[in-house]
């Protein structure tokens, strides 16, 4: 983390909160890494390795990428977005060495250069009802379309999918503390787990080094949340996530559930179904943060079993409520 954005976080009173409705929330993302991918040849080297269609991500629109394998499992999701002619890819910070690491692997020749923009740009959140009142008198015009993105004095203001109005900021940390600042007086200040369960609310999926290789795109709805394009030609993995959307039938997806109780799920914990006949398992937590007196989670479950069949954490854990996502399945998705 930026040293003069921690010690600036550090001497804001620190509030618990609580996901409620009416929640006008600041969040610090500090605890999601910045890649920054520049040089001539970005677009192209990104274009080989991301899900989705880099040329779309413009000054004025980001979008949510996945990085696979070979096999078409994802190793890390990423939200991408520019700056001038740079690429930033926003990731949790226990997949940046990974991916710094595997990135520069793969620029060969090409004139990239991957780097660690964590410490150059901050990164926080702005959640409820309340906030484009807040943003509008900082910003002449807001994003008005999900992953749609505005920049003016050196911010980027993205404007994310969720059940009520959120946003995200990025900027030079000297802005940033201003507009906090600017900011705070009329919100509560939330943490990583208030953000976290707003995005399982949304339905967007979040790999972490536990899930990591664990999923292809389209079990984890990533077609659903423009996440992947079927249109852009080869990168890692194409060819065995196109099969899937052409010829293949998915037998796993993304749902949202609940769990009541204090038995805490993590990314990666399996899942238990007694009449799955997978050798892999009835399936996987994606992610998972308290809320209602129990957890909220995102998972992966075998289709055939999801809406007919008792899904427990593990053998003996409690059973999953499935709820409604945002977004409903598609045709091409069942």
């Amino acid at each position: 983390m930026n040293t003069q954005w921690s010690a600036f976080m550090q001497s804001r009173p620190a509030s618990a909160v609580q996901p409620t409705a009416d929640a006008c929330v600041l969040n610090d993302l500090s605890h999601f890494g910045l890649l920054r991918v520049s040089g001539e040849d970005a677009e192209g080297f990104l274009q080989g390795q991301m899900t989705n269609d880099m040329r779309e991500v413009t000054a004025g629109h980001s979008n949510l990428c996945g990085w696979c394998t070979a096999k078409g499992r994802m190793l890390a999701s990423y939200r991408a977005l520019r700056q001038g002619d740079d690429f930033l890819l926003q990731t949790p910070a226990g997949n940046m060495a990974t991916s710094l690491k595997r990135l520069q692997m793969f620029v060969m020749r090409s004139k990239v250069t991957v780097t660690d923009a964590s410490d150059e740009l901050v990164r926080f959140g702005l959640t409820g009802n309340c906030v484009e009142a807040l943003l509008q008198p900082h910003f002449t015009s807001l994003p008005d379309e999900t992953n749609s993105v505005v920049e003016q004095n050196n911010l980027i203001l993205i404007r994310l999918s969720g059940e009520v109005p959120r946003f995200e900021i990025i900027g030079p940390v000297d802005e940033s503390i201003s507009l906090w600042e600017a900011l705070e007086s009329g919100t509560t200040t939330g943490d990583s787990h208030y953000w976290a369960l707003q995005n399982i609310r949304a339905g967007i999926p979040t790999i972490f080094p536990e899930t990591a290789e664990a999923f292809v795109p389209q079990m984890t709805n990533m077609q659903l949340v423009d996440g992947v394009s079927f249109t852009k030609g080869c990168y890692t993995g194409q060819e065995v996530v196109a099969r899937m959307h052409y010829l293949g039938k998915l037998k796993r997806r993304m749902y949202l559930a609940h769990i009541s109780g204090d038995f805490e799920p993590k990314p990666g914990d399996a899942l238990h179904a007694a009449n799955s006949q997978s050798g892999q398992g009835a399936g996987k937590v994606v992610d998972a943060q308290a809320a209602d007196g129990g957890f909220d989670l995102l998972v992966v479950i075998e289709v055939a079993n999801a809406e007919n069949e008792k899904i427990t954490l593990g053998e003996t854990g409690p059973a999953l409520e499935i709820r409604n996502l945002p977004y409903e399945f598609t045709s091409e998705s069942e």
